[in-house]
């Protein structure tokens, strides 16, 4: 009965009050700390290493976010795309010096062997199904043996 007579008017007296007066702790209630089974001193230090692994790992984040953006402005460049502010703003928040890994540096290094290879005129031949590149080279080679000994047998040059 006591209870009930308190929370019907223990509620109504803290919305006159405004809730003001010390709030009292609950039995029931812990610190933080507590609740974890710590001192204060080894829940503040605990709390400083949570903030200090979310930011290196942030970090890494970061910079995991340029070097994909540094790939995706080489491949604008390549293939003569519009630039993408996004990705320019990433690389700045990581520093600006962003090296990409190792594997994708060796596949970009691939592409542009690939790239000069096939922007060669040989390179384009072989690109040609059916065409027997030897036996090419060889009439190429015969004709112009003949242009030669024509030319020496002529009298005007």
């Amino acid at each position: 009965m006591a209870f009930m007579v308190k929370t019907m008017v223990g509620g109504q007296l803290k919305n006159l009050t405004g809730g003001l007066g010390g709030e009292e702790k609950r039995e029931g209630e812990k610190s933080p700390a507590e609740a974890q089974g710590m001192t204060r001193e080894e829940y503040e230090e605990y709390q400083k290493q949570l903030v200090e692994e979310k930011m290196e790992r942030d970090a890494h984040f970061a910079q995991r976010k340029a070097e994909r953006a540094t790939m995706r402005s080489h491949f604008r460049e390549k293939y003569r795309l519009p630039k993408s502010e996004v990705d320019e703003s990433q690389i700045q928040q990581a520093g600006g010096d962003v090296e990409l890994p190792k594997e994708l540096a060796k596949m970009i290094e691939e592409d542009n062997e690939d790239e000069q290879d096939k922007s060669s005129v040989i390179g384009q031949l072989t690109n040609i199904q059916n065409l027997d590149l030897d036996s090419l080279k060889g009439k190429a080679h015969s004709t112009l043996e003949d242009l030669k000994q024509s030319a020496e047998k002529c009298d005007v040059m």
